[in-house]
C-alpha cells in the first residue's frame, strides 16, 4: 500500500499544476480561437474581403485547446460515462469493472500514442498553407508554420490523458484494497463546488 501511495502522491502534485497550466493555456485558446473567428466574420461579411488565415488559425486553437483541457476533464469523470452496469453490480464487482475499463482505456491511449507519434513526425514535413509566422514585421524572413505544430496539440493531450489514467488506475487500486479513505479528492482547489 506505501508503494502504491509513494507513487500516486507525487503523480497527483505534477498533475495539479501541469493540467492547471494546461486549463490556463485552454482557456487562452478558446479566447484568441474567437477572436480570430470574429475577424473573419468582420471582414469576410463587413469590408467583403476575406482573410486566408482565420479559419486555420481557429481550428488550430481549438485543437490545442481540446488537447490541453481533455486530460482535466477525464481526471474529473467529466466524459461521458454508461455506469448503470457498474451502479448494479455489488460494489466490489462494480469497482472490478471500473478498473478493468480503465485498464482498457488507457490501452487505447497508449496506442494512440503509437500513432500520434508517427503523425507528428510527418507533420514536420509538410507547412500550413496559410499559417505564417510574420517575421518581416521585425525585418527577418517569414515562414509558414509547419503542420507537426498543429498534430502536437493531440498527442500532448494523448500523453496527459495517459497520465491522468495512470493516476486513476492507481486510485481505483488504492480502493479497491480498502484504503481509499487515505485518497484526497481529485478536483483541484479553484474547480471544488461546495
Amino acid at each position: 500500500m506505501a508503494m502504491l501511495l509513494g507513487i500516486l502522491r507525487p503523480l497527483q502534485i505534477a498533475l495539479d499544476h501541469v493540467l492547471r497550466l494546461g486549463r490556463a493555456l485552454a482557456i487562452v485558446a478558446i479566447a484568441l480561437m474567437v477572436v480570430c473567428i470574429l475577424l473573419q466574420v468582420f471582414f469576410r461579411y463587413v469590408l467583403n474581403n476575406a482573410l486566408p488565415w482565420p479559419e486555420e488559425a481557429a481550428r488550430f486553437l481549438m485543437l490545442w485547446m481540446t488537447g490541453l483541457i481533455a486530460p482535466s476533464a477525464y481526471r474529473r469523470g467529466g466524459f461521458v460515462a454508461i455506469d448503470m452496469l457498474t451502479a448494479l453490480l455489488p460494489r466490489s464487482l462494480g469497482a472490478a469493472l471500473s478498473l478493468l475499463l480503465l485498464l482498457l482505456s488507457g490501452a487505447v491511449l497508449i496506442m494512440g500514442l503509437e500513432l500520434g507519434q508517427k503523425h507528428v513526425t510527418s507533420g514536420w514535413m509538410f507547412a500550413s498553407s496559410s499559417l505564417r509566422v510574420p517575421m518581416e514585421w521585425i525585418g527577418m524572413k517569414g515562414f509558414k508554420i509547419k503542420l507537426a505544430w498543429m498534430y502536437l496539440s493531440l498527442y500532448t493531450g494523448l500523453i496527459l490523458l495517459l497520465a491522468v489514467n495512470v493516476e486513476l488506475v492507481l486510485r481505483s487500486l488504492i480502493a479497491m484494497l480498502g484504503h481509499g479513505a487515505r485518497l484526497r479528492p481529485v478536483m483541484d482547489a479553484e474547480l471544488r463546488v461546495e
